[in-house]
């Protein structure tokens, strides 16, 4: 089956897309973020659809037959929060996120409002941890 995502790599400029965040403090936050992610992945910001900051990519294929690329982790400025995209589930991170600070998360997305509510260096060793699980789960 063809990859039909609707979230792919684009040639947008991620400077451009963070510029363009009205809030000033989540344009600090989305500058601050890409350092942390890029320490953590080795890898460079691209802009995968209209809104979303990913590091690196990798292969995905599920036992339906439905198959495509997405980044290995990644971020999101979203209304009143910095939803963060750990691909390896946030289950796998819990020791590290009961030491991170103020947060919530779903199955993939760590949210948090603000960086100034959670701990960076323990934010990017969950980074660097689910980026290198994600990237050898699909080597």
């Amino acid at each position: 089956m063809a990859d039909d995502a609707k979230t792919r790599p684009t040639e947008v400029a991620v400077e451009e897309f963070v510029a363009s965040v009205a809030d000033e403090t989540t344009r600090a936050d989305c500058a601050a973020l890409i350092e942390v992610m890029t320490r953590a992945s080795g890898a460079a910001p691209v802009m995968w659809g209209p809104s979303i900051i990913g590091f690196g990519s990798y292969h995905y294929r599920y036992a339906s037959g439905r198959e495509g690329d997405a980044a290995v982790i990644g971020f999101s400025p979203r209304v009143g929060k910095l939803s963060l995209y750990l691909n390896d589930g946030t289950d796998q991170h819990a020791e590290a996120l009961a030491r991170l600070g103020r947060h919530s998360t779903t199955q993939v997305c760590l949210h948090v409002k603000r960086l100034a509510d959670v701990d960076l260096d323990v934010l990017e060793e969950i980074l660097r941890t689910s980026y290198a699980s994600t990237t050898a789960a699909h080597a």
